[in-house]
């Protein structure tokens, strides 16, 4: 009789032990995601090309990580909104980067003078960061349908 709740024991713990590491493999999975570098992405800073910059997108459409310098910014073009993101949070892989939309900030930035327009094969979009802070533009590349491709 107890050899039987022996076994019966480790059945249950290693049922218990299987049954985690797919459930811990899918959370990792949504907690970060691989960010990919925009082809042929254009960044400007107070009208002028930074000395070091990139931007990377993700399966959803319409969110942007801009990455300025040390800086990182997280771009929500259906929204209207940017976020200053924590370098800490993001790591290099490759020639992408991982991140977590978990790790958002609450807040957004003041984001004023918002704008988007379609200007020929590429999608416009300047805003000032702060009420008198810099203006940030970014030209993303239109697919030939003229929908975003990012």
């Amino acid at each position: 009789m107890r050899i039987r709740r022996v076994f019966a024991v480790l059945a249950i713990l290693s049922l218990a032990i299987c049954a985690l590491p797919p459930q811990a493999r899918s959370q990792s999975a949504e907690k970060k995601l691989v960010w990919r570098s925009v082809a042929f992405a254009i960044v400007k800073f107070n009208d002028e090309a930074p000395k070091s910059w990139n931007i990377y997108h993700t399966e959803k459409k319409g969110l942007l990580l801009v990455h300025l310098w040390k800086r990182y910014l997280l771009v929500d073009m259906k929204e209207q909104e940017a976020y200053e993101i924590d370098p800490q949070t993001v790591k290099q892989r490759g020639e992408g980067v991982e991140w977590s939309t978990a790790d958002k900030p609450d807040q957004p930035i003041e984001t004023p003078d918002w704008k988007t327009r379609d200007v020929g094969s590429v999608q416009l979009v300047r805003f000032r960061l702060g009420k008198d802070g810099h203006v940030l533009e970014l030209q993303i590349p239109l697919l030939i349908n003229g929908k975003p491709a990012y």
